[in-house]
């Protein structure tokens, strides 16, 4: 049976006033993680109902490779960047079981509606 990828999410609390400047420095560092060859992509999302929270779900093709770049110099690194911004957060890990890929389009919600 095949595996999905290993799925990493993190949940940071950001200092307050401190957003913008995390967003930025985040982007910055972020071709560390995106450019080890077992990265499958990275996204930083804002929670919209708790200001100051982050969620950064990164996407790898399995889990022993993420362990080797979780203790890498490279990764010490991403980190120490970014602590000075974090007042708290959680890591949890997961295994991909199935994707579905949505269907957006210029369509409306009327024409979708409408098909059968």
């Amino acid at each position: 049976m095949a595996r999905g990828p290993f799925r990493v999410m993190l949940r940071m609390q950001i200092k307050p006033g401190m957003q913008e400047e995390f967003e930025r420095v985040w982007l910055e560092v972020g071709d560390s993680v995106t450019s080890h060859p077992a990265n499958l992509g990275q996204w930083l999302s804002r929670d919209d109902e708790d200001e100051g929270v982050y969620w950064i779900v990164s996407d790898w093709v399995d889990e022993p490779r993420f362990r080797e770049f979780e203790h890498s110099d490279r990764h010490l690194e991403h980190r120490t960047r970014l602590h000075p911004y974090r007042s708290g957060g959680s890591m949890t890990t997961m295994r991909v079981v199935a994707h579905l890929t949505g269907a957006a389009s210029a369509g409306s919600h009327g024409e979708w509606a409408g098909v059968r």
